[in-house]
């Protein structure tokens, strides 16, 4: 059998930059929550065409132009979100609340005084939440677990020459970090070479038996993890009103990106006084430009008909990562116990673009009269049209990156259905709800794709598929002032691997998994409360 892995091209000698960015950090950033207007949320985001509401300047920009009147308005939100794991049999649950405003916008309107034609334009300026990445999970498995971090590494790090990974100025000269951190921080040991002549190594903890190196088993492994930051959006949008029939809209959005991940990952054996730990940190920080367009058809007064397109984001990003490694050592070669750790060079970064995935909607909204009203989106997100570049804006340095994304992404649906109805003048009840696929094809969410991932960063997720249920009300205190709020619980599935699976594939590619991962079910609990107050004007 032979190795013929992405792995292996990307781990040579080359400059001093760390193991480049994935289809998973591409994927990352391009996805957006269900946030906005409590109105907004409360039917499911199913707006595309209704709108009416601020929050369509991130959807289709046309709803603009359905307002009569000038308002300012401004949301509160409240999260709550429950990580709950399961790890080969092993269940715990952590909890993060966060408070922030989802947004605040201005919006104008400019009637023409004419029957025909043009009869109004409008104006908007908001400021939009469109993810929160606010999230802590823990995990531990006691039982079962088979394969180590260590093995992990000593697999990825086979080919490396010793003495680069060894030396001085190993994160000068490879590009696999996290290999040089391994061997450096004492959780891999070097195994000689194999009948290629290859370079080979194997995970520090065991001992030699007199027949060969045996391997301690494991005891028990530690996953803990800690996310913050969010996805925030400014819009600039104008909207377009000819003859009560037809609306047309446009938005220019600037958005921004800024998320921080702490990682702790330790192992202990079942040979006393051997352990290890790793410990990441990544920062990314990003801004971006992008474009939405917009139309709405009026053909009867009980139904309306939308279609927009949301540009790709084009991101100009910085990531910031860190790592730390350590072992505890008792066996053969460290009969008294000794002590080993390591650290990546502090302050590494890496400049990059990013081009989110393209987006279609398409809307219908059904008016009953004054008695409410029922409204659907679908949204068609095209995942494949992702593509990384380096600083430059060329895209050579992650033709693997790329590659992975066209292997392995889809194009992704997201369902909106929306109803409100009016139970008194002043009174409306509202529900929604939210259904959104994974646009992950099955070879990735089984496992059978290898994972490379940034730094010396070796976690990463999987996702499952999520959906949201929603309910709210309205109260108009009078014709100008109004207040909504809503109650949105959004779960998010996935699967988190503390390390990826290795691939090995013999002369006709036929796939072997040398290292084989244990992942751990995640399942995120997230509850909104929103609160928006408005004044038209």
């Amino acid at each position: 059998m032979k190795k013929i892995s992405l792995l292996i091209a990307a781990l040579t000698l080359c400059g001093s930059v760390a193991f480049s960015q994935s289809m998973l950090d591409a994927y990352k950033f391009g996805q957006t929550d269900m946030q906005g207007t409590a109105r907004y949320m409360s039917m499911g985001g199913a707006f595309g065409a209704l709108g009416g509401d601020i929050s369509a300047m991130s959807s289709n920009p046309a709803g603009l132009a359905v307002y009569k009147s000038s308002e300012v308005v401004t949301t509160l939100n409240l999260s709550m979100t429950n990580a709950k794991t399961d790890w080969l049999g092993e269940t715990d649950s952590k909890n993060r609340t966060k408070v922030n405003f989802n947004n605040i916008a201005y919006v104008a309107y400019f009637p023409t005084g004419r029957d025909e034609g043009l009869v109004s334009w409008n104006a908007g300026f908001s400021y939009n939440r469109l993810k929160n990445f606010n999230r802590h999970y823990y995990a531990r498995s006691g039982k079962g677990l088979d394969t180590s971090l260590s093995d992990y590494i000593g697999e990825r790090a086979y080919g490396l020459p010793f003495d680069a990974i060894s030396g001085d100025y190993a994160y000068d000269d490879l590009n696999d970090w996290l290999s040089v951190l391994g061997f450096q921080g004492g959780l891999i040991i070097d195994t000689g070479k194999d009948g290629a002549g290859n370079q080979t190594y194997g995970s520090m903890f065991g001992e030699d038996n007199g027949n060969g190196w045996y391997p301690f088993g494991i005891n028990q492994a530690r996953y803990n993890v800690r996310e913050s930051g969010s996805i925030d959006q400014y819009n600039i949008s104008f909207g377009l009103n000819f003859a009560e029939t037809f609306l047309f809209g446009a938005t220019l959005n600037v958005t921004d990106i800024n998320y921080q991940l702490k990682a702790f990952y330790d192992e202990y054996f079942t040979a006393a006084g051997n352990d290890f730990y790793l410990d990441n940190g990544l920062n990314t920080d990003g801004s971006g430009y992008g474009i939405n367009l917009g139309a709405i058809l009026r053909p009867w007064d009980f139904l309306r008909l939308g279609v927009a397109y949301n540009s790709p984001i084009w991101y100009k990003m910085t990531d910031v990562y860190y790592g730390e490694a350590g072992s505890a050592l008792t066996n053969n070669d460290f009969p008294n116990g000794d002590v080993i750790s390591d650290n990546s060079p502090k302050g590494a970064y890496t400049d990059y673009q990013l081009r989110t995935p393209d987006k279609w909607l398409f809307s219908a909204a059904f008016i009953l009269g004054r008695y409410g009203l029922l409204s659907v989106d679908y949204e068609m997100t095209n995942y494949r049209n992702m593509k990384l570049y380096n600083s430059y804006g060329e895209s050579a340095d992650y033709r693997y990156e790329n590659q992975d994304i066209r292997d392995n992404f889809k194009a992704g649906g997201t369902l909106r259905i929306g109803a409100e109805a009016r139970i008194t003048p002043q009174f409306y009840v509202r529900a929604g709800g939210t259904f959104t696929n994974s646009p992950m094809k099955d070879k990735l969410k089984d496992g059978d794709v290898e994972i490379f991932t940034v730094g010396t960063l070796p976690h990463y997720t999987i996702d499952k598929g999520r959906d949201s249920f929603s309910v709210g009300f309205g109260y108009r205190f009078t014709p100008q002032f109004y207040m909504d709020m809503a109650c949105v619980a959004t779960t998010y599935k996935e699967d988190a691997y503390a390390f990826s699976n290795i691939i090995l594939y013999d002369e006709r590619d036929n796939p072997t998994k040398l290292i084989k991962a244990q992942p751990l079910t995640l399942k995120t609990n997230r509850t909104q409360l929103s609160l928006t107050v408005g004044y038209k004007f």
